[in-house]
Formats: C-alpha cells, sequence, structure tokens
C-alpha cells in the first residue's frame, strides 16, 4: 500500500476557497466515513484547519486513489473538479511523509515553529481512530509523525522565539520582570494587538488586571473577559502608581500619557520598574517617557524589530529541523519496505514450524517412553536448528533490497508458500 496526501493550504488557495472545502464539525466524521467505503482508498485520515485540508491516504493504486479522492471532495463539498485542479496539490510516497513530518512540525505552516498544529493533527487522528478509518500504514506514519514533531521541539529552537506583536511584548515583559503573576496590568484602550497581548499576558501569571476605555461599555466587556477592574479614562494616569505593565492602543490622533506625568509617578512608585508597550498608531505615549530611569517603552517598530529577528532565528532553526525531517525519513521507509516482505516471512515460518512439529513428534513417538528432559532437549534441538536454517532467507527477506520482488518471488516457489499478496499491507 501507497502513502498519498491531496490537500491544499494558504499557499495554493485563496479562503474564499477553503472554506468551501472545510471539513468542520460533523462534517468531518461524516466524511471520512464516506471515503471508507471507497475501493481505492483503504486508510484515511482528514486534517481541517483554516489554514489548511488535507487528506492523508492509504491506497493501492496512487492514480485511482487520486481520482477517488478528488471525486469524493468535489461531490461532497459540491464544488467543481475544475476548481479543485487549480488549488489542490499532490504528495505521493516518500515525498507525503515528508511533508507530514513538516506539517506536524509546523515547518509548512504559515508562521513556523507555531504549536497548534499538532495539537489539530492529533484531534484529526482521534476522530479517525474513533470511527476506524486508519490502519498499520497510517497509525504507523502518524505516531512517527507526532514524534518527529517532539524531537525537532527538543532539539532546536524553532519555537523559542517570539515572532508576532503581542507575543513579543509578553517575552520582554517576562524579561524584565521575573514573576508577572505579581505584576499589576493596564489594558488602555481595545486594539486587536493589544487585547491579545492582555491574553498573553494573562496566561502568563498576570492576575491583577485594570481596564480603561473611552468608551465605558467597552472597558466592562473587556473586563468581564479578562476577570479585571474597570477604571474610568479620566483617572487612568492616577492608577498607574499601582500598575507595573501598560498596553496601550487607542484611536487617540496624540499622546494621551507625557513624560512629566510619568515622571511623577515613578517618584511616588519609588522607581519601581514600569514596562509601557504602545502599540498604537499614530503613538499614543510620549517618546520621551524612554529617557526616565526604570521605565522600559516600546512602540510596533521597536517590537517588530524584535520580531523581525526572531523570525530570522526561526527560520535558521528550520534548516537544523528539515535535516531531523530526512533522517527521521529513511527510518519510515525501511518499516515500509519490510511490509512486503512480511507475508513471505511469516508464511515461511509458519510452514516449518508445521514440519518442525510433524517431525517431532513422529521421532518421539519411535522412541517410545523417555524422561520429559529428554523430551524437552529434543524439541529445543528441532528448534534451534529451524530457527538457524530460516534466519537466512528471513533477514534477506527484511533487508533494504533493490531486488525485494524476485527474492520474495523465489523464495515463495522454492518453499512453495501460499501468501496473500499485499495481506500484510491491510492488517
Amino acid at each position: 500500500m501507497n502513502i498519498l496526501i491531496v490537500g491544499l493550504n494558504h499557499k495554493t488557495a485563496p479562503i474564499e476557497v477553503r472554506e468551501k472545502i472545510a471539513f468542520d464539525g460533523p462534517k468531518l466524521e461524516e466524511a471520512i466515513n464516506i471515503l471508507k467505503k471507497s475501493n481505492a482508498v483503504k486508510e484515511n485520515i482528514i486534517l481541517s484547519t483554516c489554514n489548511r485540508v488535507e487528506i492523508y491516504a492509504g491506497v493501492s493504486d496512487m492514480d485511482s486513489g487520486i481520482e477517488s479522492i478528488k471525486d469524493f471532495i468535489s461531490e461532497f463539498h459540491k464544488v467543481s473538479r475544475d476548481l479543485l485542479d487549480k488549488s489542490l496539490y499532490l504528495h505521493k510516497g516518500t515525498e507525503a511523509i515528508r511533508h507530514m513530518y513538516r506539517v506536524a512540525s509546523s515547518l509548512d505552516s504559515m508562521v513556523v515553529g507555531e504549536p497548534q498544529i499538532l495539537g489539530q493533527l492529533k484531534d484529526a487522528y482521534d476522530t479517525a481512530l474513533k470511527n476506524k478509518t486508519t490502519g498499520v500504514l497510517l497509525n504507523k506514519l502518524m505516531r512517527k509523525s507526532v514524534s518527529v514533531a517532539k524531537r525537532i521541539r527538543t532539539e532546536t529552537r524553532i519555537a523559542a522565539s517570539a515572532v508576532s506583536i503581542s507575543f513579543a511584548a509578553v517575552e520582554l515583559a517576562k524579561k524584565i520582570f521575573e514573576d508577572l503573576s505579581t505584576k499589576a496590568f493596564m489594558l488602555i484602550g481595545a486594539g486587536e494587538m493589544a487585547e491579545l497581548a492582555a491574553r498573553h499576558l494573562i496566561n502568563s501569571g498576570v492576575q491583577d488586571v485594570f481596564i480603561t476605555n473611552r468608551t465605558m461599555a467597552r472597558a466592562e466587556e473587556l473586563a468581564l473577559e479578562f476577570h479585571g477592574k474597570v477604571i474610568t479614562f479620566e483617572n487612568f494616569v492616577q492608577e498607574l502608581l499601582h500598575t507595573d505593565i501598560v498596553i496601550c492602543s487607542t484611536g487617540a490622533p496624540h499622546y494621551i500619557l507625557l513624560k512629566e506625568q510619568v515622571h511623577k509617578t515613578m517618584k511616588e512608585r519609588k522607581q519601581k520598574p514600569m514596562f509601557i508597550i504602545d502599540i498604537s498608531v499614530p503613538r499614543n505615549i510620549d517618546p520621551q517617557i524612554n529617557d526616565l530611569d526604570n521605565v522600559y517603552l516600546y512602540d510596533v517598530d521597536s517590537l517588530q524589530g524584535i520580531v523581525d529577528t526572531n523570525v530570522q532565528e526561526r527560520a535558521k532553526e528550520a534548516e537544523k529541523a528539515e535535516q531531523i525531517v530526512d533522517e527521521e525519513i529513511g527510518s519510515f521507509l525501511k518499516w515500509h519496505a519490510s511490509l512486503a516482505a512480511t507475508p513471505t516471512v511469516v508464511a515461511l515460518r509458519n510452514k516449518a514450524e508445521e514440519i518442525r512439529k510433524a517431525e517431532f513428534e513422529k521421532t518421539v513417538k519411535k522412541l517410545g517412553p523417555m524422561e520429559e528432559e529428554k523430551v524437552k532437549a529434543i524439541e529445543y534441538l528441532t528448534i534451534s536448528i529451524v530457527n538457524k536454517l530460516i534466519h537466512p532467507p528471513t533477514a534477506a527477506l527484511k533487508s533494504e533490497n533493490n531486488d525485494k520482488e524476485t527474492m520474495l518471488d523465489v523464495v515463495q516457489k522454492l518453499f512453495q508458500l501460499e501468501t496473500e499478496k499485499g495481506k500484510d499491507e491491510e492488517t
């Protein structure tokens, strides 16, 4: 059986197309069970995320497998084959294994190193297991993909550096304050990146949260979501006395926090460090504040510089990860090659054991009554002889060999073995 991947992602299809092909919620289980009935597709897993839809399949014939999967997608989603053919990509055999490893390791993600894809892949696999749409081939490939992803995260720093503005802000906060759980945080405004940074901070342990916004209803809404306290916009400067981390993102066309105000606050705070992030464009925080001792002010451009550096670092780590993928492909291919020999090896061992057992029983019967230890010794002798005789052909059949088909045919004829072609590939 061969490995086939048919899919599309953010690189090959716009969101308008990805939306049409998505397998959301109950659709996923319905889809894998329909595909399970296909004669051409022996095993299947469907991964469906906002950035990609991929069908991983075990097929006996590559061409019929491709056509069956394309027809299935077209019929299931009521989209034309022409539209699909413009967006779909195919990965076969070794390249399918490589692609699966790269997806699991987030090397093929929009943001290299992001952790979500591995969890999404595990969920897709769990759904397939629950519906019994996988077998030996995809089970092995999925487990190996997870282990490769874990190895890459352990042996490289592919996910160590922040590659988003919001996450970079939180990473900076961690460098300034060792323990975020003891720090107070204020969110000024309600910009998307600022809210995302707030979520990262809360997930990192910040517990005291203050929310202020020109629109009180929006401030109350965010305070409810973040389990924080609402501060009136007119009074936020006074509350800076009790605040260690400030994230600002408002639509104001001017500075809403000036150097003199922060200077006064720092005196009252007895110079306890304050970290301020201004994600607003135009800027809302006076850049001269950065001249004050123990005040750390970053704007969008300075954060973007950190992100750009981190992206370059991830690119270097991705090169190391690609080398690991190459190494791991070899071990999977070796295992996959051994599948073709398994029915013949099993048949050879069964035939040898059948002959050994018959001859042993015949001999023991001829020799008459004997002590049990002698009977066991004779049986052990026969087992040992058989094992040593069949070991060389067994090892040769399992080895990587370009003449595998010829060797299998010869062994089957020499030993008059009966095997079901491809039987083990489906067990």
